[in-house]
């Protein structure tokens, strides 16, 4: 049966795109804007507090790992409170040395390692979108080796470098998830973790093509059929119907990057008995035909 996270992560298809050490020391603070790709740090030594917008505001120490999905604006600080300096996401990425805030000499009194990468993936904001909006981990060896492997593998730009990222960073998610705390915002976690909703997704992701009902992902579930649509929507974040249309299309859009593409196979995949009435739905769903879809995609991002 299908791991519905292990599938989010097939689609996602993570790519590592950048990572940098920081440092500071004094008094000091650093304003990000939304930057939207995925960002990550391990602290490495001494603390520092993080406020993300929307977000209750963290105190991070050695040994923290912190995850955003879709990175918004966030404040970076340490020591006292001090007015922040804007930086623009864009042109930090551009430099690969290390960032030093504060006091620019003698020892720093804390030490992260960061970076940022890309979800190369069809429909990547739905797929982001089932994940939580923050994971912070505590003490998490395996977490911080990953984080390090990844600094130390941009850098090197060796045999197989891509690849290598590719999959130190999928490790990352991966680990980053199964070790976060239980989550208080609707996504695939709080779903799976819920012994009744997870067995209906596991069945959902395991046949998507299959013509299913909400009475009959009810049954999976072992709920009613009322008090599985409330459990379901409140913990995933959206109604069960919803999901399974959501799904099929995030699976029809990969299926389209395959070269030489069928559009009868990929309508029968996702559980439509035709094309033209997989046509009609994907083009409510995102806007345009799946044919134009398919032409349109940059010949870089179709599979070979």
């Amino acid at each position: 049966m299908t791991d519905p996270l292990s599938h989010v992560m097939q689609l996602l298809r993570p790519r590592a795109v950048f990572s940098k050490g920081i440092s500071g020391a004094g008094d000091w603070a650093v304003r990000y804007s939304e930057f939207g790709e995925p960002s990550f740090c391990a602290v490495l030594e001494g603390q520092c507090r993080l406020a993300v917008d929307g977000q209750e505001p963290l105190e991070l120490k050695a040994g923290d790992f912190l995850l955003l999905p879709a990175t918004p604006g966030f404040t970076m600080s340490g020591g006292e409170s001090v007015a922040p300096r804007f930086i623009d996401p864009g042109q930090a990425q551009e430099s690969r040395e290390e960032i030093r805030h504060g006091n620019q000499r003698g020892p720093s009194e804390v030490r992260l390692l960061g970076g940022w990468f890309q979800f190369d993936a069809a429909d990547p904001d739905l797929l982001a979108s089932l994940l939580p909006q923050r994971v912070h981990v505590r003490d998490v060896p395996r977490l911080s080796a990953l984080v390090q492997m990844i600094r130390e593998e941009s850098t090197s730009r060796g045999p197989g470098h891509d690849a290598v990222l590719a999959r130190l960073v999928e490790l990352l998610l991966v680990e980053s998830l199964r070790a976060s705390p239980a989550q208080t915002s609707p996504g695939l976690l709080r779903g799976l973790a819920d012994a009744r909703v997870s067995a209906a997704l596991l069945e959902l992701h395991a046949q998507p093509a299959k013509p299913w009902t909400i009475n009959q992902l009810a049954e999976q579930a072992a709920l009613s059929r009322s008090a599985f649509f409330e459990r379901f929507s409140r913990l995933v974040g959206m109604a069960p119907m919803e999901y399974l249309l959501a799904w099929r299309m995030s699976l029809a859009r990969s299926l389209l990057r395959l070269p030489n593409a069928d559009l009868e196979k990929v309508a029968e995949r996702v559980g439509y008995s035709s094309a033209s009435t997989f046509s009609t739905a994907f083009s409510r769903r995102v806007g345009i035909s799946p044919g134009r879809y398919a032409r349109q995609l940059p010949e870089a991002l179709v599979e070979s």
